[in-house]
């Protein structure tokens, strides 16, 4: 195992030094879900929460959350962002929502980080929407699913 790259030899945490690293087409695929009481998943599903549509400004968050990764976790780069795409799939034999983010970027360090963000952020807003009517929501199974580019190159979850 590789040691942590967020600390110094004298142990003190610090940003790491992505300066001389080249740009290269970045992605980060994460997903995680929530589970919810049947009639919670109706609202969803059918538009009727009383705070609007909730899948849709989920959406908003997890994309708001992505872009704001590094003002959130303190060792994260600021990065330029080309892309963030999240995606919702209602489950309805589990009960659960899932998640999706895709992150891109043409840079010198990976967006793992703001894919996992964007994620936790989605489910939280769902949570927010929905909480009048079940308090029970859990989230959960939140992961990188999927890495490709920089000098690790590709990591997948296999399914």
């Amino acid at each position: 195992m590789s040691s942590l790259t967020h600390f110094d030899a004298q142990g003190q945490a610090h940003m790491v030094d992505v300066g001389a690293k080249p740009r290269t087409h970045r992605v980060a695929v994460a997903q995680g879900q929530i589970t919810m009481k049947p009639e919670t998943l109706a609202i969803v599903q059918n538009g009727t929460a009383k705070k609007g549509d909730v899948l849709g400004i989920a959406r908003i968050a997890a994309i708001m959350a992505a872009k704001k990764t590094s003002d959130l976790i303190p060792l994260c780069h600021p990065l330029a962002l080309t892309r963030v795409a999240v995606e919702f799939e209602l489950q309805p034999e589990s009960q659960a929502i899932l998640c999706t983010a895709t992150v891109e970027t043409m840079g010198q360090t990976g967006v793992e980080m703001e894919a996992l963000t964007a994620v936790q952020v989605g489910l939280l807003t769902i949570y927010d929407m929905c909480k009048a009517v079940d308090k029970g929501m859990v989230m959960g199974g939140i992961k990188v699913m999927e890495k490709r580019g920089g000098k690790s190159d590709n990591y997948s979850v296999i399914s």
